[in-house]
């Protein structure tokens, strides 16, 4: 027992102990000093996530397909564009009530069906993360050789079973070890890793896009390039391409209450994240393009890869300066994989794990655990064994689609922006969201629907020969995903309505700092409800002993 014991988690003085298996102190409502995001932290959040490596190839897979560059750019716009408003839609409840996707979850899915779409997101930002590492140790490499051009004939001495060398596995664990402290950092704390990416990482990206552009003596012949698509086909093949872009961002939709959880204030976590993530995303795309375009006046190959364009450079006998751009520019996209793999997986997976198993892990151990997945997955063989591997993972968005949809219909429609909190973090079957068993078997049945409807273009994704009309919904899968869910969801809950829908109305968020509620720990919530006569009034009472202010929340 001993041992058990200091395997424990720490928890807050008056921690309810009843309720461990949904309890921990990174669970609770996020306290007042937590809560420092403010509008230029979400401004300086996303223009860091632009900067990756995925999103500098965005639109190479859009030109490929054969449509021209001005063609994919407007893909790029529309489908990031389409993108924001639904990342903003699901943040909201974790700016107005500052709680993290897996509470977030239990409103719709119960407090224990949420677990499986807690463990749904979890896996796949584990899986993620060792996919991005991998990704990121290509860029040590890169940096290294810029240093010491011999890294590049370091012998191996590892066998071929292991599907990695010596050289590239000393840069991935580099990469992987560098990371380990930032996940040390709570969230509201990590929020400066993402300013100094959002000033190095622009400044690097813009001097390789003025760079190859006057190495290229030109923007290169793609700017020239006419589109090989034509009538229905040119269509699809941009409907096809801005849905892409809805895929690279599926998982950040879902998790978007983890960082407005420490928003500021709502407003910090609307109009910032509504405007930045267009704009960021799409000047990074036009940047791959201009960049990949000049790689084939430059070399007579189309190179998309900014890393390996980054490697060509290093090639023959670079000059000093060469060296110095190369190494400064392959250190600045470190700091971007870096930024990425914290904010996109490391993150999420610690929120994800933390409710899975609340008395011994916490957001911090949930990253550590994600890491360690993520080294001992081998994800260079993942990589290696199939070039759609990727494209499997991105297809994954119709799973998480769905969640969003029955997420998003319950807090705006369902229960009209109104949160019991206290029912979600006990088992008791009065509670809110209890439902049956502790699942809400109308979310589930949305679930399952919004998945149904792509699951045979979803095969054909993964290679198999699937109608035409199968791929057709598939290419709209986050719509088709969202859209059925959410409709099934709606249509359920009028057939069989859930517990409380009479109480939400028009109410009072209250921020009861320091006070203890019933089940909910250090921090607690209250809510005035207009039909509720005995909550009138509530900013003028106490609440167990602490004066509270009410603050009018508009859904």
């Amino acid at each position: 027992m001993g041992i058990v014991k200091r395997l424990q988690v720490n928890r807050p003085e008056n921690f309810a102990q009843s309720e461990l298996t949904l309890q921990n102190e990174d669970l609770l409502p996020v306290p007042k000093e937590k809560r420092p995001w403010g509008v230029w932290n979400f401004i300086s959040f996303w223009v860091a996530n632009g900067f990756n490596i995925n999103t500098w190839m965005i639109s190479s897979s859009m030109i490929q397909l054969g449509l021209a560059w001005w063609q994919a750019w407007i893909c790029v716009w529309l489908g990031y564009g389409l993108v924001a408003p639904f990342i903003v839609a699901n943040a909201r409840p974790g700016a107005i009530f500052h709680v993290t996707f897996p509470v977030v979850a239990r409103t719709s899915f119960g407090v224990w069906g949420s677990l499986w779409c807690v463990f749904n997101r979890g896996a796949m930002a584990c899986i993620w993360y060792g996919v991005q590492a991998s990704i990121g140790g290509s860029c040590v490499l890169v940096m290294l050789r810029a240093m010491w051009p011999s890294v590049n004939n370091i012998r191996n001495h590892l066998p071929v079973s292991s599907g990695t060398t010596t050289r590239d596995f000393m840069c991935f664990f580099l990469f992987w070890f560098i990371s380990l402290p930032a996940i040390w950092f709570p969230i509201h704390q990590v929020r400066h890793l993402f300013t100094l990416k959002a000033v190095v990482v622009p400044i690097a990206g813009i001097t390789f896009f003025i760079w190859c552009i006057v190495k290229a003596h030109g923007v290169g012949p793609i700017i020239r390039q006419p589109a090989t698509l034509h009538g229905s086909a040119l269509g699809w093949g941009m409907v096809s391409s801005s849905m892409s872009c809805f895929s690279n961002m599926a998982t950040l939709v879902t998790n978007a209450p983890d960082f407005a959880s420490r928003a500021r204030h709502p407003s910090a976590a609307l109009w910032p994240q509504l405007i930045t993530v267009p704009l960021s995303f799409a000047i990074v795309s036009f940047f791959g393009i201009i960049v990949s375009s000049s790689s084939q006046a430059i070399y007579g190959e189309v190179i998309w890869s900014p890393i390996d364009l980054l490697g060509k450079f290093l090639d023959g006998n670079p000059s000093r300066a060469t060296r110095f751009g190369v190494w400064f520019i392959a250190a600045s996209f470190i700091i971007a994989q870096l930024g990425t793999n914290i904010s996109a997986n490391s993150i999420s997976a610690g929120c994800d794990l933390t409710a899975l198993l609340p008395r011994f892990i916490n957001i911090r151990r949930g990253g550590y655990i994600a890491a360690i997945v993520g080294l001992v997955m081998l994800p260079w063989n993942l990589l290696k064994s199939s070039n759609q591997f990727t494209s499997y993972l991105s297809a994954y968005s119709v799973f998480l689609s769905s969640i969003a949809g029955v997420m998003v219909i319950d807090y705006y429609v369902i229960h009209k922006g109104h949160y019991n909190i206290t029912d979600l973090y006990h088992t008791r079957k009065e509670g809110w969201y209890w439902y049956t068993l502790g699942i809400n078997f109308r979310a589930y049945a949305a679930y399952i629907a919004g998945i149904l409807i792509n699951v045979v273009g979803f095969a054909g994704a993964a290679g198999h020969n699937v109608p035409l009309a199968a791929t057709r919904i598939y290419e709209l899968s986050f719509f088709t995903g969202f859209g059925v869910s959410a409709i099934i969801y709606w249509l359920l809950n009028l057939l069989f309505p859930i517990r409380g829908l009479s109480e939400c109305g028009t109410f009072e968020e209250v921020d009861v700092s320091g006070s203890v509620l019933e089940g909910v720990g250090a921090i607690g919530y209250v809510h005035e409800v207009e039909e509720c006569k005995e909550a009138a009034d509530v900013d003028k009472k106490s609440i167990a002993g602490v004066d509270v202010q009410s603050v009018r929340s508009n859904v």
